[in-house]
């Protein structure tokens, strides 16, 4: 049996990233797109069917399971409506604006029988599963300082809904979901949040540059995006820095998929996922010792959400888990304003 899927938006998201990661399962059909583009659709295949209206989608009783791949402050309502249509559903980072929404939005889920999952693809990133799988293995001990970054050079402010200043524009929204979620899945719910978020370019209406701390009992684990950095060794820090009792990692580049997914590699091609650059293992002697990056496998999610559907297996990324990014991301907001640190309940669901 195959899973029916509908896929509302072609922008960025949708066409480079969730198409073919959907494409690449055989237990997923896109069979359709809410899209104006439908020369676009027609040329990645012509059983494509294009739909020009959400709710022709929404009442498609063919449809299983509905993507939501549009700007961010339409994906909670989106959400909403595909679950009281009774399809299942993924919606793309941030799934809500505030903790609130998200909050509903897992109860609706759960009130009519309905899968909602969170695309965090960047779980499935070779640069953070060589790190975690270095952390695990106790190549560095217990971890004290961990730093994450998510840097992109723009120094230009585009036009588009990413940096107009509209809810859900900005860099926190955009690339802050990816740092959390890999942070959580790591380290777990962390005491307290600071953070300062803020525009630094020239004639922009959105927040550009992040710097957030997340606080653990004897740890300290640093979340930075900006849009005027050149990332790893193009001239910025490392993607990754990880300091321990026994020594430090390096992952100096970024995953490799996004841009070979624009260039039109695709899973199953040679070299896909394919990371050249290696981790470097620093031990507490001053030796350093590189190791082969792992594979990236973006197209893992949609395999998970298929057998989630399919056998009721887990989900690549739970709703709690999806909450609790949530709630830091809103949590770095209130700190950046008020420039204060947040404390946390440790009850995930107060």
């Amino acid at each position: 049996m195959n899973i029916r899927v509908g896929l509302i938006g072609y922008g960025m998201a949708g066409r480079v990233f969730h198409a073919p990661l959907i494409r690449a399962v055989p237990a997923l059909e896109l069979a359709a797109i809410v899209t104006s583009r439908a020369e676009e659709v027609a040329a990645l295949d012509p059983a494509i069917t294009c739909v020009a209206e959400v709710d022709a989608l929404m009442a498609d009783p063919a449809i299983n399971l509905i993507v939501i791949a549009t700007p961010s402050a339409t994906h909670a309502a989106l959400a909403d409506r595909a679950l009281r249509a009774g399809k299942h559903v993924v919606v793309d980072k941030p799934f809500a604006l505030s903790l609130a929404e998200a909050r509903e939005l897992v109860a609706l889920a759960d009130a009519v029988g309905r899968t909602l999952a969170v695309f965090h693809n960047r779980r499935f990133d070779s640069d953070y599963l060589s790190v975690s799988a270095a952390i695990a293995e106790g190549a560095v001990g217990r971890v004290t300082h961990f730093e994450s970054h998510f840097d992109r050079f723009r120094p230009e402010v585009r036009d588009r809904w990413r940096e107009d200043g509209s809810p859900g524009s900005g860099v926190w929204y955009d690339l802050g979901p990816h740092l959390v979620d890999q942070a959580l899945a790591l380290f777990g719910r962390p005491l307290a949040v600071s953070a300062d978020i803020t525009a630094l370019r020239e004639g922009s209406a959105a927040d550009d540059w992040a710097h957030v701390v997340l606080r653990y009992d004897g740890q300290r684990v640093v979340l930075h995006a900006s849009l005027n950095a050149p990332g790893g060794d193009a001239g910025g820090v490392p993607r990754f820095a990880v300091h321990g009792m026994k020594g430090s990692l390096i992952k100096r580049r970024l995953d490799p998929q996004e841009a070979q997914l624009i260039e039109g590699l695709r899973p199953g091609d040679d070299l896909w996922g394919v990371d050249p650059d290696p981790v470097e293992h620093h031990d507490a002697a001053g030796d350093m010792t590189l190791h082969p990056a792992a594979t990236g496998c973006q197209e893992r999610f949609y395999t998970q959400i298929a057998d989630a559907l399919l056998s009721g297996s887990a989900l690549p990324v739970s709703t709690a888990e999806a909450v609790s990014v949530q709630e830091v991301i809103e949590a770095a907001w209130l700190s950046a304003r008020e420039m204060r640190v947040v404390a946390l309940p440790q009850d995930a669901m107060k």
